[in-house]
């Protein structure tokens, strides 16, 4: 049994880019003409009409009054968006082909994201939309954008390959280094201390420094405490004395300060270390947040199960009671493996005597991670129910396994792939618009 859920949330935010742009030009439209619509091109079985051509254009030509960008001539301008069209064209047929729909409830979440974007509710932005006839036009948009960009996706993420050597010398290159090296966001709060300080002022300061630290330590909110040093300096007659900092913003190592470089990669996120000196006074640091930190430590668990799943042949209630006889002949000796390969309906680890193998702390389902936690090393489940059938479960044993260079390889070759991706997609089209029969009609 294995988890497996696809995401399109990336593919969702870059459609949500070029919705917006189509949005903003298409409502910068002068009321549009209704006119007799015509076939202009003939690309292989579909078409393009004269109301795509035209709606294209003024979108570009909208789009320019806006950015006072100058454009080429019209000739060129239609030249270019009828090849366009075609292009377009070509790849929503091999999506229609290969069955690439999406349904309502995806084009409603980019409604969502472009109502958020608009700082609309979601109801505003449908009511806006139709007010200006623009509904249906829009989300008929959103459809292609999808589909262009999973066609996209798909087809030209096969033809890229990304050789083990080629991992290898970009994680080993200098590129690659500053390139996989995490970005901190560091908060701090400064209490300052003069160069002509008294030694009894600096160890006041540092013990008004402590006393900051100690309130963080004790649960108190960092930025709250550091606004509130900041106010008490600042009254009349000021409490404490003068506090200053900020976010530092998101950094490299070699981008902190040099006090800060050799302790911040060494912390955890949301810790908070004790005020440390430096020329400039006490410092004391968060880490807020790391991005693209490579170390990966995984809790697994070595766990095996059987799994009865309910048929055309075998009730709910029959194939429970099946599976507590089951429980019960394991409880009293039989051996878990034998009976795993006679009666488990799980075809990945029947074979295996019902074995799972190291399994990482969320690659199963909720329900049956929530029975796993639950057990001892050696603890055997009773029966139980999830989404895929009845289970038994054993816990053989737990690790905490370091997945770091497996992390570091995966993100150095999405890296590579996301460089190749632009111009294999170049090659892509190319290929398929030289192989289409098209004739333009105009």
């Amino acid at each position: 049994m294995s988890k497996s859920i696809v995401t399109r949330n990336t593919l969702l935010g870059v459609v949500v880019l070029g919705i917006l742009g189509f949005s903003f030009a298409a409502s910068a439209q002068a009321p549009q003409r209704t006119s007799l619509d015509k076939v202009i091109a003939i690309v292989d079985e579909g078409v393009v009409l004269q109301s795509e051509l035209d709606a294209r254009i003024e979108e570009i030509l909208a789009q320019a009054r806006v950015s006072g960008r100058a454009l080429p001539p019209m000739a060129e301008i239609r030249t270019q968006v009828i090849e366009a069209l075609v292009v377009e064209n070509l790849q929503l047929q091999m999506a229609e082909r290969m069955g690439i729909r999406f349904d309502d409830d995806t084009i409603n979440q980019v409604f969502a994201s472009l109502a958020e974007a608009s700082n609309m509710t979601f109801d505003a932005y449908i009511a806006d939309l139709e007010s200006q006839s623009r509904y249906l036009s829009t989300r008929e948009q959103v459809r292609k954008e999808l589909a262009l960009r999973e066609i996209q996706r798909g087809i030209v993420n096969r033809r890229i390959n990304i050789t083990d050597q080629e991992i290898e010398n970009f994680l080993n290159s200098e590129t690659g280094r500053v390139t996989m090296a995490p970005d901190y966001l560091v908060d701090q709060i400064l209490v300052p201390v003069g160069e002509n300080d008294p030694a009894e002022l600096v160890a006041a300061k540092e013990a008004y420094a402590r006393s900051i630290y100690d309130a963080i330590n004790e649960g108190a909110d960092f930025l709250e405490v550091r606004m509130l040093a900041q106010r008490n300096a600042a009254a009349n007659p000021p409490q404490g004395f003068p506090v200053s900092g900020s976010e530092l913003g998101w950094r490299k190592t070699e981008q902190l300060p040099s006090l800060f470089a050799d302790i911040v990669p060494g912390m955890r996120t949301g810790e908070v270390r004790e005020p440390m000196r430096s020329s400039n006074g006490f410092h004391i640091l968060k880490l807020v947040n790391v991005q693209g930190d490579s170390t990966r430590l995984v809790n697994q668990t070595h766990v095996r199960h059987i799994l009865l799943t309910p048929n055309e042949i075998r009730t709910e209630d029959e194939t429970r009671e099946l599976i507590e006889s089951i429980h019960q002949r394991i409880v009293d000796g039989e051996n878990f493996g034998m009976l795993a390969r006679q009666y488990s309906d799980d075809t990945a680890s029947v074979v295996a005597g019902g074995d799972l193998s190291w399994v990482n702390e969320g690659g199963v389902s909720p329900d049956f991670e929530a029975v796993m936690r639950s057990l001892e090393n050696g603890e055997l489940s009773q029966p139980f129910r999830t989404s895929f059938g009845w289970h038994i479960a054993e816990v053989l044993d737990r690790r905490e396994q370091d997945l770091s260079r497996q992390y570091r390889r995966s993100q150095a070759e999405n890296n590579l792939r996301s460089r190749k991706f632009d111009i294999e997609l170049e090659n892509w089209l190319i290929e398929i618009r030289e192989q289409a029969y098209v004739k333009v009609l105009i």
